[in-house]
């Protein structure tokens, strides 16, 4: 599986997130090192599980739009008369 990588401003996003995530749900402070280092920790080992999802979603849907094409094909298909 490729790395998860977020651009610095994504990277700043989800930090701030985290942050305000600490204060308002746990009643906790997280400085912005700790906020990163826990990033990359959920990229790192908790990201797969939603990659992985991800990918069976899209495949799934992959799926779906190749068998409306083809029950499409199959509706244009010509018979003659005999």
């Amino acid at each position: 599986m490729p790395e998860i990588k977020l651009s610095v401003e994504q990277t700043a996003r989800a930090v701030t997130l985290l942050q305000d995530y600490f204060t308002e749900k746990l009643d906790s402070e997280i400085g912005q090192f700790d906020a990163e280092f826990l990033l990359d920790f959920f990229a790192k080992e908790i990201g797969v599980f939603y990659y992985n999802q991800a990918i069976a979603d899209a495949h799934a849907l992959l799926h779906t739009q190749i068998e409306n094409v083809s029950e499409n094909l199959l509706e244009l298909e010509k018979w003659t008369s005999r």
